[in-house]
């Protein structure tokens, strides 16, 4: 969008007009933004801060991305619920149509990539859709295969995608079990301690992760991000390590 085309819209009586903001107040309301789900509003501060120099990457992280991290923190605290999270997403949704194919051009670092899916047998997704969404947010590469997954397209699409995270999700104790097929499958080809592997759903706990094989359990999508994200810290912190003990 063009700077006179940002500084046209005009606002609403009583409403704020983004464009006089300074960076500062104006990455404070996008948080707000984010948390009221209003997706017009951040994708018009996306624009204005791209139209003011901002890299790409410096608008992802440092304001959609601690936008929907608060987000993640009152959901998981109970002070916000899944239709109000679900909005919230899909406002960091149409800033990330903006920014995805900036970030692209410019190579821009992403927390790592996730693949993720219902198992076999089980055509459940709001839980997962929230999940990804919520990763998405966080800055990370989701690839959604969707529902009814089988072993082979998760192993395919993880090869394909070049993944780090395998996330599953069951809500029935009839399909919980396929999971442990999933990794079973992975030990076949060699290929477990290539990925991190996260299970969640009403129906699991740690315990049914640890049966399993997998590396957590969690227990909705703000502890799924922040468990995705401490993992992919650790792992890129020894990858660190080892090429520094190699130089």
């Amino acid at each position: 969008m063009a700077d006179d085309d940002i500084n046209s819209v005009a606002p609403g009586e009583g409403d704020i007009d983004l464009a006089t903001l300074s960076d500062d107040d104006l990455v404070q309301q996008m948080f707000d933004d984010l948390y009221d789900g209003l997706s017009d509003e951040v994708s018009q501060g996306v624009d204005i801060l791209l139209a003011r120099g901002w890299e790409p990457y410096g608008v992802l992280t440092k304001a959609l991305v601690e936008g929907m991290r608060i987000v993640g923190v009152d959901f998981r605290d109970g002070i916000l619920f899944v239709p109000e999270v679900l909005l919230a997403a899909n406002a960091m949704k149409a800033g990330m149509a903006i920014l995805r194919p900036l970030l692209a051009e410019t190579g821009a670092p992403s927390p790592g990539r996730i693949v993720i899916g219902t198992v076999k047998g089980d055509i459940h997704d709001i839980g997962k859709n929230l999940v990804g969404m919520m990763l998405e947010g966080a800055g990370f590469e989701v690839f959604d295969l969707g529902i009814n997954v089988a072993a082979e397209d998760f192993l395919a699409a993880l090869e394909e995608h070049r993944a780090d995270i395998l996330g599953m999700s069951a809500l029935l104790t009839t399909t919980m079990p396929y999971m442990k097929t999933v990794v079973e499958a992975l030990e076949e080809k060699g290929l477990r301690s290539d990925f991190i592997v996260l299970v969640g759903g009403a129906p699991l706990n740690e315990a049914f992760a640890e049966h399993v094989g997998a590396d957590a359990y969690c227990r909705d999508a703000a502890m799924a991000v922040e468990i995705a994200s401490n993992f992919m810290s650790r792992r890129q912190g020894s990858a660190q390590a080892q090429m520094a003990a190699q130089a």
